[in-house]
């Protein structure tokens, strides 16, 4: 058990490092020794767990795919309106792609690899089901116009964030991501949400700039 727990550890070490090096210098440009130095473990421990630069980057995704959606289902349990969770899940996301490196680094190497997939599926069809059934919830709460197309408004929701963030990244202009999604709230809501309800969720999205940044 304890050599075990020793094992888990190093592998978590390896994977936080192998984030700061990917993040820092992208896919292509990272090596397993600049890897190995930034992580403080030997050549053989990194071997053991990871085979390759590859296996290891798609470790790294699959991990960070992994605290996003730990942190969006602590959002999103079920006991909220679905509009109310995604507008939630999405400074979430946003947050979580600006200050932990793990989810940063997924972000940036779920396309540089190629295929948008770690270790298993296409992390980019998870997600559009995932935002597609909160818009479905949300049309069949009353809190989206319910002649609305869910996968086409899930597909909206996923593209607006991922967008978003990407912009930032390519513009360096993170910091103002949190009051960038609220703008995008502002505009973006009346033509999704039936009119009485509308200054409700403008004022929902505006709040959470303040629990997030702005």
């Amino acid at each position: 058990m304890v050599r075990q727990a020793r094992a888990e550890i190093t592998r978590d070490t390896v994977l936080a490092g192998a984030a700061h090096v990917f993040l820092r210098l992208g896919y292509a440009n990272a090596s397993l020794s600049e890897i190995i130095s930034q992580s403080q473990v030997t050549k053989g421990a990194l071997y053991f767990h990871f085979g390759s630069k590859e296996e290891l980057a798609r470790a790294v995704i699959d991990e960070g795919v992994r605290r996003l959606t730990t942190a969006c289902r602590a959002l999103d349990d079920g006991r909220i309106p679905a509009l109310e969770a995604e507008i939630g899940v999405s400074y979430i996301t946003v947050d979580l792609a600006i200050t932990d490196p793990m989810v940063a680094a997924m972000f940036r190497l779920k396309h540089q690899i190629g295929d948008y997939r770690g270790t298993g599926e296409n992390v980019m069809e998870g997600w559009a089901e995932y935002h597609t059934g909160l818009a479905r919830r949300a049309i069949d709460e009353g809190d989206l116009e319910a002649d609305l197309d869910p996968l086409t408004t899930g597909m909206l929701f996923l593209e607006v964030i991922v967008g978003a963030h990407m912009v930032a990244v390519a513009t360096d202009s993170t910091k103002e991501l949190s009051a960038r999604m609220e703008r995008l709230w502002h505009y973006l809501l009346p033509s999704l949400v039936p009119g009485r309800k509308l200054d409700y969720f403008r004022e929902f999205a505006a709040r959470r700039v303040l629990r997030y940044g702005a």
